[in-house]
């Protein structure tokens, strides 16, 4: 078994939409639907009919059990 060159873990931009944010939290986007509409989960916020999260805040509320 090799190990990839790039052991790194990968960077995420400030600003994530919901791939990103599932990914980062490995649940499906599903499941953040889901939180959403019941006004659990991380905080996002609404760009038009867009739903975007900003990692520092996705973080915190991972790390503190919000």
């Amino acid at each position: 078994m090799t190990i990839p060159a790039n052991n790194e873990p990968k960077s995420y931009p400030p600003i994530l939409n919901p791939n990103e944010v599932a990914e980062l939290l490995q649940v499906p986007v599903r499941t953040l639907e889901q939180w959403r509409y019941r006004k659990v989960g991380p905080p996002y916020r609404k760009i038009g009919r867009h739903v975007r999260y900003q990692y520092t805040k996705v973080m915190d509320w991972f790390e503190n059990g919000e």
